[in-house]
């Protein structure tokens, strides 16, 4: 029987405490410690053994870069072009993509549509472990989809699904979410720092020594990071986050890591009735067309990624009359900046909105 013991772990950073206290010292954040039971002797073939480590690296002789085999067909496109932009040509085999945002953006919208594209040449399975089969079939005909080709498993324990792919053997497994698995080897609540480190440590893993590409999608915390410990972040190889701003229809998609393409790279989609739609020409959802030149209308390249956008800018000084103190308003900028712009000027008894 294996002696077992408490911990408190951070949820912030996966610091771990012999006892709790309000805050953590490593991270600075209040109130994220919570107990975890803790096995001191590791069940046999949870880690360790000839799949140790997450990148799945068997231990054997040294070898030079030359006698590494290489995986035929490296890069398969998606199908979605703005996501093959980000992605930095396509899907990577073995590869692992995290990707984030806040809850109803189109993450799990935006890999349906990927499976579904892909599934037409190569095998995909999609893991659920928070929607039920019933709510993406209702998803999948709203968009549109031929739901014959998408293979769907509903699981949210690490050793079923490993088992369950490595039957299917699909060269595309996605993973919706990350904070919904469990290990059976530990104790801890779904979602929990250890949960997370072990069940992506495995899908790494898997990843890395059967060339399968794994999406990962990851919950948000209110600040807008990634849920859980930061090492997530470190054990994948490309972390991509879905922004947008409220009440718009338009998505984008930017690489914050990238280990085989470009970061900060960045894709725009438009979320429509039938699902996310590339968008070809950005420049134009920055851009209001006028018929003519307008009075405090300017339009300039902005560099983002590899591509320029267009964006307008619009100013406007008024007359206070006098009577009160300048206003500065501005939406968008710093108003530092604005401030900088405009000091050359003589604006003492003018509003500025830019």
């Amino acid at each position: 029987m294996a002696k077992a013991k408490t911990q408190f772990v951070c949820q912030s950073c996966g610091a771990t405490y012999p006892k709790w206290q309000g805050k953590c010292n490593d991270c600075g954040e209040w109130n994220t410690l919570e107990e975890e039971l803790l096995v001191t002797e590791k069940p046999r073939g949870l880690t360790g053994g000839a799949r140790s480590g997450y990148a799945g690296v068997a231990a054997g002789q040294v070898q030079t870069l030359d006698q590494v085999e290489l995986f035929q067909d490296t890069v398969i496109p998606s199908g979605i072009s703005e996501f093959d932009r980000v992605l930095g040509g396509g899907l990577v085999r073995g590869s692992v993509v995290l990707i984030g945002g806040d809850p109803g953006i189109g993450k799990s919208t935006l890999l349906l549509q990927t499976v579904h594209h892909l599934a037409h040449s190569v095998a995909c399975l999609y893991v659920s472990g928070e929607e039920s089969p019933r709510q993406i079939g209702l998803r999948a005909e709203r968009l549109g989809l031929v739901r014959e080709k998408i293979r769907l498993y509903s699981e949210t324990q690490i050793e079923k699904i490993l088992a369950t792919a490595e039957a299917e053997a699909p060269q595309v497994l996605v993973v919706d979410s990350i904070q919904t698995l469990y290990s059976d080897a530990l104790s801890a609540a779904p979602g929990a720092v250890s949960q997370l480190r072990e069940t992506a440590a495995q899908l790494v893993r898997f990843a890395k020594t059967t060339g399968t590409t794994v999406f990962l999608i990851g919950h948000v915390t209110k600040e807008g990071a990634i849920a859980g410990p930061r090492v997530l972040e470190h054990m994948v190889d490309t972390v991509l986050y879905f922004e947008s701003e409220a009440g718009s229809r338009y998505r984008m998609l930017r690489a914050v890591k990238n280990r085989f393409g470009p970061v900060n790279e960045l894709g725009m989609f438009a979320m429509l009735e039938v699902g996310l739609k590339p968008v070809s020409n950005p420049s134009a959802i920055f851009l209001s067309r006028p018929d003519g030149n307008q009075p405090g209308s300017a339009v300039f390249p902005v560099w983002e990624g590899s591509r320029a956008l267009l964006v307008e800018v619009q100013a406007l000084a008024d007359g206070n009359g006098g009577g009160s103190y300048a206003r500065r308003v501005t939406q968008g900028f710093d108003s530092g900046t604005i401030s900088n712009v405009i000091s050359g000027f003589t604006s003492a008894w003018r509003d500025f909105h830019a």
